[in-house]
């Protein structure tokens, strides 16, 4: 018999951009991780009325964790949506839509990691290959090419931005 693997979500909360940062680096070795602003952030991601205790990290480390969920199911893309790397097309159903190479790398990146949010750095690493984030707005322009292009195609996936940290492809 063969066990089902279990991978775990931390959902991280604090306030500031500058802690969604510093929460961000601590988490970055994780399965998976979600760093919102707030308790009813989480509770809308989850999609839960109540949530178990929260569990706080003391004031030194100026974080707050929500909770480590448990899920025997990967996310997974949606079934009709596909990146043709050889061809550097976004494929839904039975349209295509051109990606620039930007646009490409970044939507691999989520794409193949459906649900997972990839932080500023990360992402800023894997597709321009380097660290440097300055303020962000070459990544925000891919980012907003590849929703609308998503969007001409009526995908049911868009790209959510989680505040302060980076991006996660999701369903709509």
């Amino acid at each position: 018999m063969h066990e089902i693997p279990v991978a775990s979500l931390v959902i991280g909360i604090a306030s500031s951009p500058a802690e969604r940062r510093q929460l961000a680096q601590l988490l970055g070795g994780s399965d998976a991780f979600l760093i919102v602003s707030s308790v009813e952030q989480a509770r809308e991601f989850l999609g839960v009325v109540e949530m178990p205790p929260v569990t706080t990290v003391p004031p030194a480390a100026q974080t707050v964790l929500a909770e480590a969920v448990q899920s025997t199911q990967t996310p997974q893309p949606p079934p009709d949506l596909a990146v043709d790397s050889d061809r550097r097309v976004l494929r839904w159903r039975d349209q295509e839509i051109d990606l620039t190479r930007l646009e490409h790398d970044v939507l691999l990146c989520l794409v193949d990691a459906p649900g997972q949010v990839w932080t500023y750095e990360r992402l800023h690493l894997e597709v321009w290959g380097n660290r440097h984030l300055g303020r962000g707005s070459d990544m925000h322009s891919v980012v907003r090419r590849v929703r609308r292009k998503l969007a001409r195609l009526n995908a049911s996936a868009t790209i959510h931005a989680v505040r302060g940290v980076g991006f996660r492809l999701a369903s709509v």
